[in-house]
């Protein structure tokens, strides 16, 4: 079996482009040499604490180097880093940490306040590193980042006692929004040979690692993660570009910029972006729109997306201002990898939510067969091949996540969608936030994008509320573009024009704003509380 492992890879890149950025995060440049010694720095200080194989190490930071530093030294440590979600407060930090059996938590100084309140609940933690960002003083319980980073010295490379495997694990905690979240556990073997299929120079499964010595030499390619790091689309991005030698440019705003993001393409010559469908790209189009020619963008060959809807209109107008760019929308979960994909570029936009299926996917129906194109049958994606081992200590989630269809092992996270007549892939959305109404089933994100072509609509998530005549009546919550009103008949007629009646909802409720996540996820559960409130249904 082969043993790809992130560590020796990235050690083989640091070797190759010594002197070349590895990380850039506003005034600071991070050569690959000394990316590595500071992650060795960290994984000799985990060692030192006493962090045993597989150990859990909990990433409680924002986008920045350090994120990238402390996962590389969990890496070279045979730990196993878990992203936190930053907004997370007391309680869900506590779930995090205690479920994910973390030992080590590296965390931003402005988050000290809220580790205080909660030391005492979270006591398997052993270690704490501080990393300053200009919020207060290391606390007692704490010890500073940069004396972790430092440790490294002269030394040789660390390698733990129990050496570094291809079975070493990458824990993505996800699923917030739809219950408590979950670890999925993906084997780095797994995760490199998937990931890595989507870069220029792919390296198959076979363990080669002098071939990564060659490939690493040629030009460097930059990118920016906008999404964050503690998201699985930043994440799996920026682990696969990092093993092609890229340089990772990090925004440091904590609040999504779109100026300067399109600032630090032109300033860093960016090559590519990753972001999360049109809560990302939706700004930027603005700032492209509102002052032409401001931004120099001729760099940017590749934006990539995954994890929420990214509009047609959303990328007909990018392409707009750059008609050589490539466009991919990869579909797919922190759980299933390589669902499907849809390219856009020059004369070619993808239609919204429609995908050509992934190798080794498919749409298997409610009765376990599988979806014929052009039937017009509605069934959950799945995917086979290499998948995570599961959910962390959660047997039942995985036994109903990742099922065996005639001997084979598949990931089915819960996405419905149709296959056309031509076989491409048009996706509806997850079962949990289908809204039955009458009789019939309406999928959140089908309304939500027709919602969003509304002038007057910046923003929009379509929920079902309880309805005497209609069992649930699907209600849309609209955040207004900047100065506009919204006029509840006119929304309700303008979807009327494009879907069926019964899609078209029963209400619009106007919003300040919708407050998606930073990975541009959205509370389905928090809006639909807050329709209900208003509506005064129960």
């Amino acid at each position: 079996m082969a043993d790809w492992n992130f560590a020796d890879v990235w050690e083989v890149v640091a070797d190759g482009l010594a002197d070349t950025p590895a990380a850039v995060h506003g005034d600071r440049r991070i050569s690959w040499s000394d990316f590595e010694r500071r992650a060795d720095g960290v994984a000799r200080t985990l060692l030192g604490a006493g962090a045993r194989q597989q150990d859990k190490v909990a990433l409680y930071l924002y986008n920045g180097p350090e994120y990238l530093e402390a996962m590389f030294g969990a890496f070279k440590a045979g730990l196993v880093p878990v992203n936190t979600n930053y907004r997370y407060r007391d309680d869900d930090l506590v779930y995090l940490w205690d479920n994910s059996d973390s030992i080590a938590v590296v965390f931003h100084g402005t988050f000290s306040p809220i580790i205080e309140r909660i030391l005492d609940r979270v006591p398997r933690v052993a270690t704490w590193l501080w990393v300053d960002d200009g919020e207060g003083d290391c606390p007692s319980w704490a010890s500073p980042y940069e004396e972790a980073a430092g440790a490294a010295g002269d030394a040789i490379r660390t390698v733990p006692p129990w050496g570094r495997h291809g079975d070493d694990l990458l824990m993505i905690y996800t699923g917030g929004t739809t219950g408590t979240p979950k670890g999925v556990m993906w084997r780095q073997d797994d995760l490199f040979v998937i990931a890595n299929r989507a870069t220029p120079r792919p390296f198959g499964a076979d363990r080669d690692l002098e071939k990564v010595r060659e490939l690493v030499t040629s030009a460097v390619f930059v990118t920016i993660p906008a999404a964050p790091l503690m998201h699985g689309t930043g994440c799996v991005v920026v682990i696969a570009a990092l093993s092609v030698g890229a340089t990772v440019v990090t925004l440091t705003s904590r609040s999504y910029d779109p100026v300067e993001l399109l600032d630090t393409v032109e300033r860093e010559r960016v090559n590519s972006i990753a972001w999360v469908g049109d809560p990302f790209a939706r700004p930027v189009l603005r700032a492209l729109d509102a002052e032409p020619g401001r931004s120099d963008i001729s760099s940017l060959a590749v934006l990539i997306s995954s994890g929420a809807m990214w509009s047609e209109a959303v990328k007909e107008g990018l392409l707009g201002h750059k008609p050589d760019m490539i466009l991919a929308d990869h579909y797919g979960s922190s759980e299933a990898l390589g669902l499907g994909a849809s390219l856009s570029s020059g004369g070619f936009t993808a239609h919204t939510a429609t995908f050509v299926l992934g190798e080794n996917a498919k749409v298997i129906s409610d009765l376990g067969g599988e979806v014929e194109p052009g039937s017009g049958q509605i069934g959950r994606v799945a995917v086979k091949g290499r998948m995570p081992l599961g959910y962390y200590k959660d047997e039942a989630k995985t036994a109903s996540t990742f099922v065996t269809i005639d001997g084979e092992r598949y990931s089915i996270p819960g996405d419905y969608a149709m296959v056309e007549a031509d076989g491409s892939l048009t996706l509806l959305g997850r079962g949990s936030m289908c809204i039955s109404t009458g009789g019939e089933k309406v999928f959140p994100e089908e309304v939500e994008e027709v919602l969003k072509l509304h002038p007057a609509v910046q923003d929009a998530v379509a929920v079902g509320v309880p309805d005497e005549r209609f069992g649930e009546a699907v209600t849309a919550v609209v955040e207004p573009v900047p100065g506009n009103h919204i006029d509840e008949a006119d929304v309700i007629e303008h979807v009327k024009r494009h879907l069926a009646a019964f899609k078209a909802p029963k209400r619009v409720l106007a919003v300040a704003a919708i407050e998606r996540a930073p990975n541009g996820k959205v509370d389905y559960r928090r809006l639909r509380r807050l329709a209900n409130e208003r509506l005064g249904t129960a």
